[in-house]
């Protein structure tokens, strides 16, 4: 391992050869071709069935675990949060939830390729692999977000509970008869900022029921890990590394996922780190070779 500083790391240009067949357009379609095949294979599976029944069952065993924990906090807090003036601008959560995911892991990434990179391969294939890990976790296990598990709607878990006044609902309603046993709110239906998933025009393109892991902390998590090492300022470092703890509140705040989905995302970071450094182990050093265009 490199014992460069963090002056060195972010001001001195690599070796040469760190770059040995890094080329921007190979890594932009390697991101695009990794992304499309997630998205692909994510939808496939899930809500793409029409059965809320197993992913409603797998959130009532999250809960039981997290009642057996004494760590069951997501409807208590986002009924606190609520209640503050303004709702607590949550519309700024669901905004942050639809973007931020994207955004600020594309931008840690171009700023991998840039400015580091002797660790670019051994992070990007960490991405890739983390990525790929997660879609095995939404086709082994799915799971009802806790923004679902009141609505009435067709991905809605009052339909298993209280069929009769989900039935009697129109589709996608907020609220029917009875659809009031878990306490969460669909903070994007409600109040407004993003895409809502549940939309009916969102049917065909997004798996409802993915959750498990999640890849909002999973990803955070790795932005984290690439930019720490990247920024100077104290300021900066600090929120870097408060990101992924941003995004967990986000993610309980808006409902969409438990705690326990985030523990998930850790474990396939973990998993693809160390697949990705298995690989990197393998691959032959970089030899000398003439700059190619």
């Amino acid at each position: 391992m490199s014992e460069l500083g963090e002056t060195e790391l972010v001001a001195e240009p690599r070796p040469s050869e760190d770059r040995a067949g890094l080329r921007w357009w190979k890594e932009l379609l390697f991101v695009a071709v990794v992304y499309a095949v997630y998205s692909l294979v994510r939808n496939q599976f899930g809500s793409a069935g029409g059965d809320p029944g197993p992913a409603f069952g797998h959130a009532i065993d999250i809960i039981d675990l997290e009642k057996a924990l004494h760590l069951y906090i997501e409807p208590g807090l986002q009924r606190w949060y609520l209640d503050l003036p303004g709702h607590g601008l949550i519309r700024f959560w669901n905004v942050y939830y639809g973007l931020a995911h994207f955004l600020v892991t594309f931008v840690a990434f171009v700023w991998l390729f840039r400015r580091d990179p002797a660790r670019h391969r051994l992070l990007r294939n960490t991405l890739a692999l983390t990525t790929s890990l997660a879609v095995i976790g939404f086709a082994a296990y799915s799971l009802m977000p806790p923004r679902l598990l009141d609505d009435p709607g067709p991905f809605g878990g009052c339909q298993e509970y209280a069929p009769t006044a989900a039935m009697a609902a129109p589709d996608g309603a907020l609220t029917a008869p009875g659809c009031d046993r878990f306490g969460y709110v669909d903070t994007v239906a409600r109040y407004g900022g993003w895409i809502s998933f549940g939309d009916e025009g969102m049917k065909a393109v997004s798996n409802q029921y993915a959750a498990m892991p999640s890849m909002h902390i999973g990803w955070s998590t790795w932005t984290a890990l690439v930019l720490l090492p990247l920024v100077r300022r104290r300021g900066a470092k600090l929120l870097v590394a408060l990101y992924p703890v941003i995004t967990l509140v986000c993610i309980l705040l808006t409902a969409n996922h438990y705690w326990v989905d985030g523990i998930g995302g850790l474990l396939c970071l973990a998993v693809g780190y160390a697949l990705a450094r298995a690989l990197e182990q393998r691959r032959p050093s970089a030899a000398p070779t003439a700059p190619s265009g």
